[in-house]
């Protein structure tokens, strides 16, 4: 064997030109991008099940549960239903009561913020109408009050629903 065969045998390849380290080094850098990406998520987006104004929103709880119970009182039920692009609300009352002209309606997701509804219901001869697009199926909260929020009815319903959904009116009301 000559001298040059043998030195090309033991020729080693820098660190660089070698797989092994750059193998062993990327998951270590994968996790290093992961965390910046979720540290980046976290600062960026908003916490949508937090409210900035808890306290105010606590001293309101005796004034919330006053109006619900003024509902009850009255024997205030409403029949929802809901189409693609309408929503009805049919009022009844089993003591005397003065319909308002006008409901504000919102539409809460439970978990999703971001999906939340608001709108105002025009009253059209015994029903409330409004215009509003069908939201997402699922599971939804709604919560329905006058203008001048001396009453409130909150309940749940799912969507999509073929049926009227009844809220309020306590033990009462009619599935």
């Amino acid at each position: 064997m000559t001298t040059s065969t043998l030195t090309a045998k033991n020729k080693t390849n820098p660190w660089y030109r070698e797989p092994w380290p750059w193998l062993l080094m990327a998951g270590p850098f994968i996790v290093i991008v992961a965390g910046i990406v979720t540290a980046w998520l976290a600062v960026s987006t908003s916490d949508g099940l937090v409210t900035d104004d808890y306290y105010k929103k606590g001293l309101a709880v005796a004034e919330t549960l006053a109006r619900s119970q003024r509902a009850e009182a009255l024997g205030i039920v409403a029949g929802v239903s809901l189409s693609r692009e309408r929503m009805r609300v049919r009022l009844s009352a089993s003591q005397a009561f003065d319909f308002p002209p006008a409901l504000n309606v919102m539409l809460s997701h439970p978990t999703r913020a971001g999906l939340d509804r608001r709108l105002v219901l025009k009253r059209e001869g015994d029903v409330y109408v409004g215009e509003m697009l069908l939201p997402a199926s699922g599971h939804w909260l709604v919560l329905i009050e006058d203008e001048a929020k001396t009453w409130r009815l909150m309940g749940s319903m799912m969507l999509p629903a073929a049926n009227e959904t009844m809220i309020g009116g306590g033990e009462s009301a009619k599935p």
